[in-house]
């Protein structure tokens, strides 16, 4: 006799595609428990907007709309905007929870705009499950405003209690809820991944030589790989700080990406006498990014604040080894200390510059410590994420309420 199989039809309420989201949402149409559509509270993105960050104007180079179902809910703001609470007003959102029958609803939209919380009361209104998602890991902001620290702790609470269960990403964001006393019940942790089998076949496909010729760089050359926003609080300087320090000879520092201190790090590198080792490439898209891991030997993010850190995912299934401060998430589920990376205090220049002549000049080890990043990698997917989420439906739908003391309530 057959196992009957329990089929859950969920909405997805998400800000804006992202290239991160949009493969997860692609397996989740396959999976045989799952019915889903995605509701997009704005598709920038897709097409090309000013991305502050980088301070260029960015729209993704791989499919994010293709392989399941979506709608695009009018943006009702007089100031549509991402990063703005009023920026998302999707009052559609409204009757597209109440009317339609739907068992569950994932909101990947942060509490900190308008439109998650048009779909929170629709969603606890209609009887409806309400899960959403928080990629946070600490309630410290970026900013390290003490009265935020302590705002959060009192707003986070209530507004975590709202769901019938909270995603995270990461086990440092699972213990953040728990000290803010959301017990572990009411936790599903979903491992922050990447399409895992992209990452690998077209690592696997890129001509190093070929991509460092480009770069101007000898074959033969240690090529440290720094890819992200070139923002303050993402600290590049620390690391052309600590490359210029450790001087190891034939290596090279890559700088991917742009931002608001590019102009200051190239000055920089023409008064420390380097800029001949030191390369600035820009932005790069994610059509292109395997071809740069993959021609990196070693790999750093230094942010004073991440809450996780998914290049470190990707990085890794490029098999390149990483380096990381301790403030970056993904440093405690994803690097193992002197076995595939490192992990140094975050500011500390004289330790990463220590770090670099260890490891810089040891091929060998950067070669073993890559294959050991890769092998990681295996058991940190798309496909766990997703059976977390299932397996959370699963708890919600068929388990019956029982009292929780922690949180005094059914």
């Amino acid at each position: 006799m057959s196992e009957i199989v329990n089929k859950y039809r969920v909405l997805i309420v998400a800000s804006h595609p992202v290239q991160y989201a949009a493969p997860l949402f692609r397996l989740m149409a396959k999976h045989p428990q799952l019915d889903i559509q995605v509701a997009y509270c704005s598709l920038q993105g897709v097409k090309a907007g000013f991305d502050a960050g980088f301070g260029v104007e960015v729209a993704w180079d791989i499919p994010l709309l293709d392989g399941y179902s979506w709608v695009e809910v009018e943006n009702n703001s007089p100031k549509p905007k991402l990063g703005s609470f009023f920026g998302l007003i999707n009052l559609g959102l409204w009757n597209l929870i109440s009317k339609d029958n739907f068992d569950a609803v994932i909101v990947y939209t942060g509490y900190n705009y308008f439109s998650f919380w048009i779909a929170a009361a629709a969603t606890k209104l209609t009887g409806k499950k309400f899960l959403f998602s928080t990629d946070s890991s600490s309630i410290e902001p970026r900013n390290k405003k003490r009265w935020k620290t302590w705002f959060k702790k009192l707003l986070l609470p209530p507004v975590f209690k709202l769901a019938d269960t909270v995603i995270v990403s990461s086990t440092l964001g699972k213990q953040m809820l728990q000290s803010l006393g959301i017990s572990e019940q009411r936790i599903a942790m979903t491992p922050f991944s990447v399409d895992n089998n992209r990452w690998i076949s077209e690592a696997n496909q890129v001509d190093t030589k070929k991509v460092r010729k480009q770069w101007d760089i000898p074959d033969n050359a240690t090529v440290l790989l720094f890819c992200s926003k070139l923002q303050l609080w993402k600290r590049p300087q620390d690391v052309l700080q600590a490359f210029f320090q450790a001087n190891i000879p034939e290596s090279y520092l890559i700088f991917a990406g742009d931002g608001t201190l590019r102009v200051k790090l190239v000055s920089e590198t023409e008064s420390l006498g380097i800029k001949d080792r030191v390369k600035f490439i820009g932005f790069v898209n994610q059509s292109h990014l395997p071809s740069i891991y993959r021609s990196a030997d070693l790999f750093i993010l230094p942010s004073e604040y991440e809450p996780f850190g998914v290049v470190i995912n990707e990085a890794m299934l490029c098999g390149c080894p990483v380096i990381v401060s301790d403030k970056v998430g993904a440093g405690y589920d994803l690097v193992r200390h002197g076995e595939n990376g490192f992990v140094y205090p975050c500011g500390d220049i004289d330790a990463l510059a220590t770090i670099f002549k260890e490891i810089l000049p040891d091929y060998e080890r950067l070669q073993k410590m890559g294959t050991a990043a890769n092998e990681r990698m295996k058991s940190w997917s798309p496909e766990e994420n997703i059976e977390a989420v299932v397996q959370a439906l699963e708890n919600l739908i068929h388990t019956k309420p029982s009292l929780n003391l922690e949180e005094g309530k059914l």
